[in-house]
């Protein structure tokens, strides 16, 4: 055992080591990138549709103001997400069973060794009772699930793809740090123009293949979470 413990230390350390970094300071920021690395996403589409063009027409197809549609439309344009979640779930569940079994077997007759009975068993034997078997079982099982989850926010998210279908793919993240703790707030998905709304908001549900995460890390995140070796032994001790 003695030996394994530098080696145990050494991976100790190289897990800590983004934390030991951080020592004594806040934890550092993310560097502003491409939101969600800008990845390509292949979605099914609809067949292409021409749009009319309108002669003499002051009214261009897709806007609501004559000036100009102040609405994200392109890559790198910013659309603003409103992420208002409210769950509520309770399930209660019951369960009860009971089963009783009895079986008894005797062989009165068989190929004439019963005259052998007394031969092969001195002490005596009852051939109509050869086999003779009893068994209960019983289970009760209840369970209950009740869950409130609420998060209001706001996140400004860039357009980073156009599919042919003119549907936008959007992400954006945003990050607050307040001494030493840090929240990270990070949204993405696929919304269309229209379900953008006129101030230039969206509402997290009109998105699809939304990806909402909102976490944090710091000194106060570091309290509520169980130890490196605690979160090992729950993977592999078996009971």
């Amino acid at each position: 055992m003695k030996p394994a413990l530098p080696l145990i230390l050494v991976l100790s350390l190289a897990g800590c080591s983004e934390r030991l970094s951080e020592l004594g300071r806040a934890p550092s920021m993310a560097p502003i990138e491409n939101p969600g690395g800008a990845r390509p996403i292949s979605m099914p589409m609809p067949a292409a549709q021409t749009v009319p063009a309108e002669a003499n027409s002051l009214w261009r197809q897709g806007s609501r103001t004559f000036l100009r549609d102040q609405r994200a439309a392109q890559v790198g344009d910013l659309v603003t997400v409103l992420v208002a979640i409210e769950d509520r779930a309770q399930l209660q569940n019951t369960t009860e069973r009971s089963r009783a079994n009895t079986e008894s077997l005797g062989l009165p007759r068989i190929l004439g060794i019963e005259s052998s009975y007394a031969r092969l068993l001195p002490g005596g034997i009852d051939p109509s009772r050869l086999v003779s078997g009893a068994s209960d079982s019983s289970s009760a099982g209840s369970g209950q699930i009740q869950r409130t989850e609420t998060v209001t926010l706001r996140v400004a998210a860039t357009v980073t793809q156009t599919l042919p279908n003119g549907n936008l793919v959007v992400a954006g993240r945003q990050q607050v740090r307040v001494n030493h703790e840090l929240r990270d707030l990070q949204v993405s998905g696929i919304i269309r123009p229209q379900d953008i709304a006129s101030d230039n908001t969206v509402k997290h549900d009109r998105l699809a293949e939304a990806r909402i995460a909102y976490g944090g890390r710091g000194t106060m995140s570091d309290v509520q979470q169980p130890r490196y070796g605690q979160q090992l032994l729950d993977i592999i001790l078996p009971f």
